[in-house]
């Protein structure tokens, strides 16, 4: 089965087609160019080449899964049409979360939304959703394309392989923590979207001189969280080491005690099950894309109010065999979000729909007869 994968360039830094061809043959990048007034670090195609679609329409695949859709959705549908096979598209972000960046009415950005995504993701064979909360999601939107729930994968074997004692301590050591104190940790982007002021108050309610949060990671709101730490009275023991190198993520994991958030606009939570695959328990949110990834009890917890957050992480941190345990488990349950588990329920997807398609033709067939 061949699958096409459209990419753009730019979403691996310094990296070109040609030298993206030699690493992936099976893969096209398309030109793109900054879209940061709309989106910060935003980026949308700026041309599809003669050439690289007689390459596509000569290579035959038998899908198009699309990954996006303001750059590549629009020449996925082209050639999905033109060699008449499946379109399947994945359906990455809740953009109501967004409507900051783009509307001043929150109302009409919303309303802006539902009309893109349902005129977007009607023109695809099959959807596929990384959490039941973005399947009912565009299911309320009126989207008329079958829709199937496919959790991400992750190449989990980094965080599965235990980082060396002496790495964690060294790595403790630079970020300036204390001897023996016990780390919450949030990595992600940094912007308004992530609830992150929030986190930093619940951690400042939380009064523990023997605790600090790392808050790693960039985006445009972490100069103003800086500040915003700064006024408040655990300042001191809130740490913004930046943005992680991707290849020391999993040190980050490893060093600390409980992974934290209070983010609803995740569609899946990838960071969390990084995190969980780590061996490291997440305390966040109530939220329903989580349900099904963190379990109360069994790997880490979700809270909805201030006072139920201050109850966990405080049971929590004082009874280190229970969070050795809820990591234990968490690290166990993580392999359903690997790369093997998502290739084989994206690749039964993918066999439905050209089964649809099939069966399609041989409808207008006989219809003909």
């Amino acid at each position: 089965m061949r699958i096409l994968t459209l990419r753009q360039e730019g979403e691996e830094p310094g990296e070109n087609e040609e030298a993206s061809r030699k690493r992936e043959p099976d893969v096209w990048r398309l030109r793109s160019v900054s879209a940061g007034r709309i989106y910060p670090k935003a980026r949308v195609i700026c041309g599809f080449g003669r050439r690289q679609r007689e390459e596509i329409l000569d290579w035959q695949p038998d899908v198009i899964h699309s990954q996006c859709e303001f750059s590549t959705f629009l020449p996925a549908r082209m050639l999905a049409r033109q060699l008449g096979v499946p379109l399947v598209h994945t359906y990455h972000t809740v953009y109501e979360d967004y409507t900051h960046y783009f509307s001043p009415s929150a109302r009409m950005g919303r309303r802006l939304v539902q009309a893109f995504t349902r005129k977007i993701a009607s023109q695809a064979q099959a959807v596929i959703a990384p959490t039941q909360k973005v399947a009912q999601l565009l299911e309320g939107y009126g989207v008329s394309a079958r829709v199937y729930t496919v959790p991400t994968g992750l190449d989990l074997e980094k965080f599965w392989n235990p980082v060396p004692a002496g790495r964690l301590l060294s790595l403790r050591r630079r970020l300036g923590i204390p001897e023996g104190s016990r780390v919450l940790l949030f990595l992600g982007r940094m912007a308004k979207e992530k609830n992150l002021e929030e986190l930093l108050e619940l951690f400042d309610s939380l009064g523990r001189t023997d605790t600090v949060l790392v808050a790693a990671g960039d985006g445009p709101d972490r100069k103003r969280l800086m500040a915003y730490a700064a006024r408040l009275g655990s300042r001191g023991r809130i740490l913004f080491p930046g943005m992680v190198d991707r290849e020391c993520v999993s040190e980050y994991y490893q060093m600390a005690d409980l992974f934290v958030s209070c983010s609803t606009s995740e569609t899946q939570g990838l960071t969390y099950i990084e995190a969980l695959s780590s061996g490291l328990p997440a305390l966040c949110r109530r939220d329903a894309c989580l349900d099904g990834v963190i379990a109360d009890g069994v790997n880490g917890g979700q809270f909805e109010t201030q006072e139920e957050f201050l109850c966990r992480a405080q049971r929590l941190l004082d009874t280190p065999g229970e969070l050795a345990a809820l990591g234990r488990a968490a690290r166990q349950r993580s392999a359903e979000y690997s790369l093997e588990a998502f290739a084989g329920r994206a690749e039964a997807v993918y066999r439905a729909c050209i089964a649809e398609e099939v069966d399609k033709r041989e409808s207008v067939v006989y219809s003909l007869i």
